[in-house]
């Protein structure tokens, strides 16, 4: 095998540098010439751990490589969308996994797989190719899919071309779940969720926004009218801060602030409920929320942004704990910290504390941390002496969730809750109660959007299954 790829650098399309007057998407892409040398750099393993191990969709990563590099671009597609429902999500706000596993990455760096695949794609769309047909068959079976999140799209798509009408009911004013209010528009434009639900309902699946099973319609209504009643209704009760203060004006819930400027950019809200013009903004969580909430504050036209996460900052390159081809333990800088604010690590909220009713900043310690064998993160001891406090005008409580949200719903259903707090489903994603399934964040956990739709992909094939006895 020739080893000319080793010669070619890995290159990407970087971000805009006026991002901050907008909430236009930020990554910059290549044009397709330099897309097909970069899909050279595949070295088309035989065992392509991009592929089996690190993607959650089990996408032929060396196929469509090697399809964009010889210039096929609808074979490529053809490739992708046997696997991936909808690679336009994936393409901007998965993390890439399968470039972490990469084998290219163990000699040089690894190969720009989700970059190929944005434009695979974009392609797809700009020429036609993307498939607009209805099933040839129906079986007969109605599916009733509970939220419009990646999972419950995933399954509703699967389902519909499986020969099933589906229905797509979903709470909120605008499809979408997590990726319209919770993912910032600057990484994932709205129109592009657009673009795929007009594409699934010419497919035949049927949208039901604004409606909320358990208050607009009862649960048992829906199990009368449906074979079959799929949950995607992601894992929604955020993690909370019991310290004294938490109460105080200024303090919210991170999905509060972001859907908030989404519901804005969109039109849905005549404004922000939740605006960070002008303030000091502290961030709990150093996670991708606390992340895309930095982002947001500074667009908003914040004075100063501080991210504080309770862990200890990540080495700058992989963890000896995490060896090749896992996902590795190592810092994580995103288009946001980019564009400004601050970041501590170790630090650990005691109170906050305010005037009048409002939040003026909050009382902090500093963690040293215990590590285990491997070199990963074992156990905090809080530094004496420590305390210290931080001024903030709005706090920002990105900790991540929970769980479901239990009344409503899942009480209406009788459903069975996991020790964790989400669904408890068994291995063929079926409930308790009878005909009704679960899949996604609300069974598993918050997760990437691409285990999402491959969990909802799942969850269709046993639906599938339990449907086909009933024929």
């Amino acid at each position: 095998m020739s080893a000319e790829y080793l010669n070619i650098s890995r290159k990407t399309g970087g971000y805009r540098s006026d991002r901050l007057s907008d909430f236009g998407e930020v990554e910059m892409h290549l044009p397709l010439s330099d897309i097909m040398v970069q899909a050279s750099r595949c070295m088309g393993c035989g065992i392509p751990f991009c592929h089996g191990y690190g993607c959650p969709l089990a996408n032929d990563i060396p196929g469509f490589n090697l399809a964009v590099k010889e210039g096929r671009l609808a074979d490529a597609y053809k490739i992708l969308s046997t696997t991936s429902p909808f690679p336009e999500f994936t393409a901007r706000v998965c993390p890439a996994t399968c470039e972490a596993s990469c084998c290219s990455g163990l000699l040089s760096d690894a190969v720009s797989i989700r970059q190929i695949e944005y434009a695979i794609i974009e392609n797809a769309f700009l020429n036609g190719i993307v498939e607009r047909d209805k099933p040839k068959f129906r079986t007969g079976r109605r599916v009733a899919v509970i939220g419009s999140g990646p999972s419950g799209l995933a399954a509703a798509d699967c389902l519909n071309k499986l020969g099933h009408e589906v229905v797509v009911f979903e709470k909120n004013a605008s499809l979408g779940g997590l990726l319209r209010y919770g993912i910032p528009d600057f990484k994932l434009a709205k129109s592009v969720i657009e673009r795929r639900i007009d594409v699934m309902g010419e497919q035949g699946v049927f949208f039901e926004p604004g409606v909320e099973i358990g208050t607009d319609i009862s649960a048992e209504y829906l199990r009368r009218k449906f074979d079959a009643v799929c949950l995607c209704i992601g894992s929604e009760e955020p993690r909370d801060l019991p310290v004294e203060g938490r109460s105080l004006g200024g303090v919210h819930f991170a999905l509060e602030f972001l859907s908030s400027q989404n519901r804005a950019n969109s039109g849905e809200a005549a404004g922000v409920k939740i605006s960070a013009k002008g303030k000091k903004v502290l961030i709990i969580g150093g996670g991708d929320t606390g992340s895309d909430c930095l982002g947001t504050a500074l667009r908003q036209g914040a004075k100063e942004v501080l991210q504080v996460e309770i862990m200890p900052q990540p080495p700058a390159e992989r963890s000896p704990s995490t060896p090749w081809p896992e996902w590795p333990y190592m810092l994580r800088t995103s288009s946001s910290h980019l564009e400004g604010g601050k970041r501590m690590w170790g630090v650990s909220v005691k109170k906050i504390f305010g005037r009048n009713g409002v939040v003026k900043g909050v009382e902090a310690v500093l963690l040293d941390w215990q590590f285990d064998a491997s070199g990963r993160p074992k156990r905090p001891v809080e530094r004496e002496n420590s305390l210290f406090k931080l001024e903030a005008d709005l706090i920002l409580l990105a900790m991540g969730f929970t769980g479901v949200k239990k009344k409503g719903l899942v009480e209406e259903l009788g459903l069975e809750i996991a020790p964790r707090g989400m669904i408890a489903a068994n291995a063929s994603c079926a409930t308790n109660m009878d005909s009704v399934f679960a899949c996604g964040d609300c069974v598993s956990g918050p997760s990437l959007v691409s285990r999402s739709m491959a969990a909802g992909k799942f969850a269709a094939s046993n639906i599938d299954c339990r449907l086909k006895k009933l024929l």
